[in-house]
């Protein structure tokens, strides 16, 4: 505690370890957090910089001195406050008078006395940051964050005191005062200042994380933000920052528990100035820098660590399972970064759970199109024609994409997209598969789409009416239901999600399913990394241009093959861990000629097939010689999500594999990189999908520890259809008694030898009969899309009491 001769005892300058968060109303929220984690940092093992708080008693005697504290208080009741221009006009009044009242001589010699006692520079003295922290700030209810000023880099007496003036005032910003009556806050409200040692982050970095993930308040992950040098950009929302996932599950188990990098922009830092109130500036980050993320792995785990530690050290105080808002500096190198702030996070106090819901259409409109419903949900909004994904700058968040196919070269355009609309294809086409798991509505197969409407006429997507959807005129009013709760009465028939977008897998993770039956690879291939892993290996080979752009979009990364290994580990992470434990089952790579093509490098690496479905895929390409060593960076990223990230519950399986000869060489080559069968509790699993698989089911099963039948492939190869052909759309129906009748002989034969099998065709989720089928036939899981989930959930449920 600093004193002064005329300074009251309850204004005196109180130091950070003499503050808890008992305090908080004599030095608000900011610095209550602030002195807590000062006296608890030796027990948590964290750092935070030595500092000092100005009571808000020192500010309420400030004003009383000065013959200020009655006329605000009368200046700022609500009725003063009532409209906009009112308000602006009462805090500029307000702001104006302390502006020309300068601070007592005993608080200023309070503060400078504080000051001088705080750690020098080697000819300067400190640099601080001075913050504003109001008693109504930092709640768990309220944040008011930003409401008030905070100034950066300051050094010396005079801009020391400065910069505290100037925090007192900004208790009556315009933001300030709007933010107080929007909330009903209108009691008398103070403000008490910290002054906060700065970290040297010239050469370092700065952030925030929080202990949940902040989409979906899912509380397994924490998440951290990071900027080089001063984190205000970070704060502004003026840069993209790095941004790292942690699975705190995993936490103290595995050696990379990381689930997630991105990598942000990178042009720029801001960095302090000499001396001055807030001075800064910002300049150029050098090439390596640009190229680098700005963390490494140690200072991610330390801050990953201490944020859990900063969490529970809340909840046991606070008496309040409380996430956590954290700020942290680092100075880089082999520094340990340290704590500036810690607040409780204010959106998902208490994690929302996902309500299911069903779209009902209110009004009716003319039909502009027809054809095969994806999805069951409804979307409106404006359409927009176009032909090639070329054309991807013309698209605008939210529009009804329309054109005549997709392929993998169109997913970051559908990602953007309220509704889909293709002239070709059917169920399990391109964009039938792609929409249903970004949980888009899509219209497959509708003739004449891209003539039959006008870009940019509003439309509504009406996917919700069963198997035949309809493009309606105009923008249609329409209902999100909640749907009646589901029987927590356990099932014999295990229920699965197909599932293979990463940012959609915390949002699902409560749904009442019993793991993931189905990740596909293929479209983390396209949409996570999007170039060809052979163009990756070999980038010394590729024409200049070309070079160039694989390196600007593998920045961060040492070499394209950690490039990839680490977007394919991450993607799958990202879905194994939101499901832990529940297996999940990734299915390895299945792209073919014609879609490896179209990633970028990829021409140069792919013969033209007439026939690419039945042609160089599935596990004929993991064995040939030129394709070997880019099979050997799936396993590498399959074993580092087991190994390093210690998501076990990963579960492997191999797709089209036309012989027991292939499976053998499969297994071989998995075990040379790293993933051996059954050891470190790895189940292979192999996809059902080919005539030949169904002949010889038992030479299949010494080999795999279960089957995931692929009804898609399996009905094109029985009935001889092309499953793309919308000439022969009507002749494409799993029902057909070719495929049921060789399921249930499949089932059979399989259950005798010892191993389970599982569906994770498209079938079951369109048809509710199929689902009953599957059922009697005794198959062990189903794996479904998330938007059918629960309704299949009661169907199976009425199925099994039948049965």
């Amino acid at each position: 505690m600093v004193q002064t001769s005329n300074l009251p005892e309850a204004a005196c300058v109180r130091w950070f370890e003499e503050v808890s968060l008992r305090d908080l109303p004599e030095v608000g929220g900011k610095n209550a957090s602030l002195g807590e984690l000062t006296r608890a940092a030796s027990e948590l093992g964290i750092r935070v910089p030595r500092g000092f708080a100005i009571p808000a008693a020192a500010f309420r005697w400030y004003l009383e001195e000065s013959g200020l504290w009655d006329w605000v208080q009368t200046e700022t009741k609500e009725g003063n406050l009532r409209d906009l221009e009112s308000l602006r006009k009462t805090g500029q009044r307000v702001r104006e008078a302390i502006r020309g009242t300068p601070l007592p001589d005993p608080l200023q010699e309070a503060i400078v006395g504080a000051y001088g006692k705080m750690r020098w520079g080697a000819r300067q003295p400190a640099a601080v940051a001075v913050r504003s922290s109001a008693t109504l700030e930092d709640l768990p209810e309220a944040s008011f964050a930003g409401a008030q000023e905070t100034f950066l880099h300051v050094r010396g007496e005079e801009a020391l005191i400065e910069a505290c003036h100037r925090c007192f005032e900004s208790l009556y910003t315009d933001r300030a005062l709007s933010y107080r009556v929007e909330r009903g806050f209108t009691g008398t409200v103070t403000l008490s200042v910290g002054v906060q040692e700065m970290v040297d982050v010239s050469e370092g970095a700065s952030g925030v994380m929080f202990t949940l993930d902040t989409e979906t308040g899912c509380r397994d992950v924490i998440l951290i933000n990071a900027v080089p040098g001063l984190g205000e950009p970070l704060v502004q929302g003026e840069v993209v920052p790095d941004e790292y996932l942690v699975f705190r599950t995993m936490l103290h188990k595995a050696s990379n528990p990381v689930l997630h990098r991105r990598f942000g922009s990178r042009d720029s830092r801001l960095v302090p100035v000499a001396e001055g109130v807030g001075g800064v500036r910002t300049q150029p980050v050098s090439p390596s820098q640009r190229e680098s993320f700005v963390l490494n792995q140690s200072t991610i785990l330390t801050l990953a660590r201490w944020a859990e530690a900063i969490e529970g050290h809340y909840r046991r105080v606070a008496g309040r399972d409380l996430a956590m808002d954290i700020e942290w500096a680092w100075m880089g190198g082999d520094s340990e970064p340290e704590i500036v702030q810690a607040r409780p996070e204010t959106v998902h106090t208490q994690n929302a759970k996902h309500t299911p819901t069903r779209f009902v259409l209110k009004e009716q409109g003319r039909v502009l199109l027809r054809g095969v419903s994806i999805g069951s949900k409804i979307a409106a909004g404006r359409v927009r024609i176009l032909k090639n994904p070329s054309e991807m700058h013309r698209f605008q968040r939210g529009e009804i994409l329309v054109t005549e196919r997709t392929d993998p070269d169109w997913e970051p355009i559908m990602r953007l997209a309220a509704g889909i609309v293709t002239e070709r294809g059917g169920r399990t086409c391109h964009a039938a598969i792609v929409s249903r798991e970004l949980g888009v509505p899509a219209l497959v197969g509708a003739r004449n789409a891209t003539s039959g409407v006008e870009e940019g006429q509003e439309a509504t997507l009406d996917c919700a009416v069963g198997e035949n959807g309809v493009l309606l005129e105009g923008l249609l009013p329409f209902d999100e239901e909640p749907l009646p709760p589901v029987s927590d009465s356990p099932l014999r028939t295990l229920l699965h999600l197909n599932l293979a977008d990463p940012g959609e897998a915390f949002r699902l993770r409560d749904l009442p399913c019993d793991g993931v039956g189905l990740v596909r690879e293929e479209f983390l291939l396209a949409g996570e990394i999007g170039v060809h892993p052979l163009a990756l290996l070999h980038e010394a080979e590729l024409a200049p241009a070309l070079r160039e752009q694989i390196r600007s979009l593998r920045r961060g990364y040492a070499d394209g093959a950690e490039f990839f290994v680490s977007k394919l580990a991450e993607g799958v992470a990202q879905i194994a861990a939101a499901f832990f434990p529940r297996p999940v089952l990734v299915r390895l790579s299945d792209l073919k000629t014609n879609e490896y093509a179209q990633l970028l490098g990829g021409a140069a690496y792919e013969s033209r097939e007439e026939n690419p479905m039945l042609g160089f895929r599935g596990a004929s390409r993991y064995l040939d010689p030129e394709f070997r060593e880019a099979f050997a960076l799936e396993c590498r990223a399959l074993e580092r999500v087991r190994g390093e990230m210690g998501l076990k519950n990963v579960r492997v399986l191999v797709p089209f594999c036309r012989t027991p000869q292939e499976a053998r060489g499969v297994l071989e080559a998995m075990e040379r990189h790293g993933l051996c069968r059954q050891k470190e509790e790895l189940q292979v699993w192999m996809m059902c999908e080919i005539p030949s698989n169904l002949v010889l089911v038992e030479e299949f099963a010494e080999l795999f520890d279960g089957f995931s039948i692929g009804s898609n492939d399996l009905t094109q190869l029985l009935l001889g259809v092309d499953r793309d052909s919308e000439k022969l759309s009507s002749l494409f129906d799993e029902r057909h008694l070719a495929v049921t009748r060789s399921i249930e002989e499949f089932v059979k034969r399989a259950h005798v030898a010892g191993k389970p099998v599982g569906l994770c065709g498209q079938a079951p989720s369109d048809y509710p009969d199929f689902a009953r089928f599957l059922v009697r036939a005794g198959l062990d899981s189903i794996s479904l899309n998330a938007d059918c989930l629960l309704k299949m959930r009661r169907v199976v449920a009425e199925a099994e009491k039948e049965s």
